[in-house]
């Protein structure tokens, strides 16, 4: 951990370049630079995104010290870090390596600030309880924002379509119906998390004033009804388009204000210290 923490900024550096290098290779063929098919560029792409995640994922071991660390900036790398991993699993059974667009620079502008802006922090120990609640929660906001990412994939694919913008980036998207399909799945699976950490907050939370947890418990059973709404929607009136994106956005930013809105507010405006 020691020899870790030595090597701490050239490993951020590294993990930050590679997520940018990563990028730039998703992003050629949207741009019309190249005649190669785009998954000639995802391969490597995403391989060299595989580099980044791990090297994030060792700097956030060494930076905090192997614990599980909910600062507002340790907290946003962490979430960074698990969307970028996501967003390579779901390419090993979908091709939509154009995701990365979107979640490969977010994580490293995040790594950067974690790395060399933010002011340390220590973790704050946990039980086990806690650690599980807090995991599913952490899981259930990164699919989420992942399928966020995908709404505005299929907005700009849709919009594309209805003034026939028909350029050579269109062309590198996954097809509309891949993406729709995709959203629903991921939505899917984050709200049966959400659920989760609903309930594991129910039975293992115990003072929800004095933790700071009232607010961040009445968004999140808003977003929790948004996203419910939505699935019942495309279930019994198949919901779909415009609608569909509408809603997982309002859904996610909500669900971001219960994630991250306090601590923003707390730890960065007022710099008091929260659990």
């Amino acid at each position: 951990m020691r020899h870790l923490q030595a090597m701490l900024p050239a490993l951020s550096i590294f993990a930050i370049l590679c997520y940018l290098f990563a990028s730039l290779l998703l992003a050629r063929p949207l741009l019309g630079r190249s005649s190669s098919a785009p998954a000639a560029f995802a391969r490597p792409a995403l391989a060299i995104a595989t580099v980044a995640v791990l090297a994030h994922a060792s700097g956030l071991l060494a930076m905090h010290r192997g614990a599980l660390d909910l600062h507002f900036f340790a907290a946003l790398s962490l979430v960074a870090c698990v969307m970028s991993a996501l967003t390579l699993l779901v390419n090993l059974t979908r091709p939509v390596a154009t995701l990365g667009v979107i979640v490969f620079p977010l994580s490293a502008l995040l790594l950067w600030v974690d790395s060399f802006l933010a002011p340390p922090t220590m973790p704050i120990s946990m039980d086990w309880h806690i650690k599980l609640h807090v995991t599913v929660a952490l899981l259930a906001f990164c699919v989420l924002a992942i399928a966020a990412a995908m709404a505005i994939l299929l907005a700009v694919q849709e919009r594309a379509l209805r003034h026939r913008q028909l350029g050579p980036w269109l062309s590198a998207l996954p097809p509309l119906t891949l993406t729709e399909s995709l959203l629903f799945r991921l939505i899917g699976a984050g709200f049966t998390l959400l659920s989760l950490t609903l309930l594991t907050g129910t039975l293992f939370v115990d003072n929800l004033f004095g933790q700071h947890l009232v607010h961040k418990t009445v968004l999140s059973i808003i977003a929790w009804l948004v996203f419910g709404t939505l699935l019942y929607g495309r279930w019994r009136h198949g919901w779909r388009g415009r609608s569909a994106v509408n809603l997982t956005l309002i859904g996610m930013g909500v669900l971001a204000l219960a994630f991250f809105g306090s601590k923003f507010v707390l730890e960065v405006i007022l710099r008091r210290a929260v659990d």
